[in-house]
């Protein structure tokens, strides 16, 4: 990580949650898909938001903090 990135990645973590989280959505959402046809119009994210919902309160097993963080590294470029 470059000393600048460095830096600003210790005064994000100085944030508040909050913040933090509104930095975090930000941060994701000024990416670019890795995957051609990743990208979903907000249509799309509500029908998906929906089925997610409709899932969960039918009582379908959630995926654990643990597996849904290693999905997303696993999609993160390797350094």
């Amino acid at each position: 990580m470059a000393p600048s990135t460095q830096q600003l990645l210790k005064d994000a973590l100085q944030l508040p949650d909050e913040q933090r989280a509104e930095l975090v959505v930000e941060l994701l959402d000024s990416l670019p898909p890795t995957e051609p046809g990743q990208e979903r119009s907000d249509a799309q994210w509500l029908e998906e938001i929906e089925r997610r919902a409709r899932a969960a309160q039918a009582g379908a097993p959630g995926v654990s903090w643990e597996e849904a963080r290693k999905q997303v590294l696993d999609r993160l470029p390797k350094r």
